[in-house]
């Protein structure tokens, strides 16, 4: 998946004995993939997700993602955000980073509606969980609202 020059250098900022799948398996690596080369549609579409946030303490309206937002992630290899863990957001954020930041137009445009696709369904999550239902997602939206937070500052 990353056959890239960052895969390199994850692998040599890491320290000896741990490897780059348990990098990817932090919540706090989500700011980290926050600090370089953060598009600005990630940016602005963050300043937006936080701002709802602070205003009305959470997303100011429950709309759940459509057929065509899930054959959207689908053909991408995506899957829903709540069956998502750390460890894949982290990759999936480094993954758009890259499509977005390369010279490819209709890349960026892919990175740009799978951002779109997941900030709604962390809006989504969010108004609608539970102390008692978060248990049954696994973490990844974690790592997903952390690394929206940072970008958004």
């Amino acid at each position: 998946m990353f056959k890239n020059n960052n895969s390199v250098y994850l692998r040599n900022g890491l320290k000896k004995n741990q490897n780059v799948s348990e990098y990817y398996s932090n919540i706090n690596t989500a700011v980290a993939l926050g600090k370089t080369h953060v598009p600005i549609k990630h940016k602005q579409l963050a300043a937006n997700y936080v701002l709802i946030k602070k205003i009305f303490g959470s997303s100011a309206a429950s709309i759940p993602i459509t057929n065509a937002d899930r054959a959207v992630l689908t053909r991408h290899g995506f899957q829903p955000l709540e069956n998502t863990s750390v460890e894949q957001i982290n990759r999936q954020i480094e993954q758009l980073k890259n499509w977005s930041n390369g010279g490819d137009i209709l890349l960026s445009t892919y990175a740009s509606e799978l951002f779109e696709i997941r900030i709604k369904e962390l809006k989504y999550l969010r108004l609608t969980t539970t102390n008692a239902r978060s248990c049954e997602f696994l973490d990844g939206y974690k790592a997903l609202e952390k690394y929206i937070e940072y970008i958004a500052r």
